[in-house]
């Protein structure tokens, strides 16, 4: 069983563990007008999924605005933020912060997300929600990077995860200024 850290205390993850190499399971999330997103398989864009345990709170929303910013900026990927928060939420969220170029998705139906890729917190205050994490798959449907954040009440790696999914988005020769 996977585990993270809350606040220095081991917590315990739950759910299938999906690793680099792996094929991403689909799964369907919801999102903010409360129709339903797929994340996960193959896809035309690079899909950076940035998992948070709720956008109320300042490491969550921090991140979310870094990836707006950042990761949403690279052609050729699609970011979407998945968390427990109710569709609701997340739209107010999103309107109040300007977030406009990634997607938001939540798992509270069923969290049939969180159980697909071993994210779900088993134990400790925040049991049911989910851990802190970055899955980046190639547009082939295969991890191709993964970071399950040490401590949940830290911001992420974000140059690994920007790392891999520009690694993923290079264009070829023909048009990509090479020599």
């Amino acid at each position: 069983m996977a585990t993270t850290k809350l606040k220095g205390n081991l917590v315990n993850l739950s759910g299938n563990e999906v690793n680099v190499g792996d094929a991403a399971p689909i799964v369907k999330v919801v999102a903010k007008d409360l129709s339903e997103v797929s994340v996960g398989g193959a896809q035309d864009n690079v899909q950076v999924v940035v998992v948070v345990p709720s956008l109320d709170t300042p490491v969550c929303a921090s991140e979310t605005r870094r990836f707006n910013s950042e990761a949403a900026s690279i052609s050729g990927a699609s970011v979407t933020v998945v968390s427990m928060d109710l569709p609701f939420a997340m739209g107010r969220f999103c309107t109040t912060e300007g977030i406009e170029n990634l997607t938001v998705g939540s798992d509270f139906r069923n969290k049939d997300f969180a159980n697909a890729y071993g994210v779900l917190i088993a134990d400790g205050p925040l049991a049911g929600v989910t851990c802190r994490a970055i899955f980046v798959i190639g547009k082939d449907g295969e991890v191709a990077y993964k970071d399950i954040c040490e401590e949940i009440t830290e911001e992420p790696n974000y140059e690994g995860a920007l790392a891999a999914v520009k690694g993923l988005t290079k264009t070829s020769c023909c048009g990509g200024g090479c020599h």
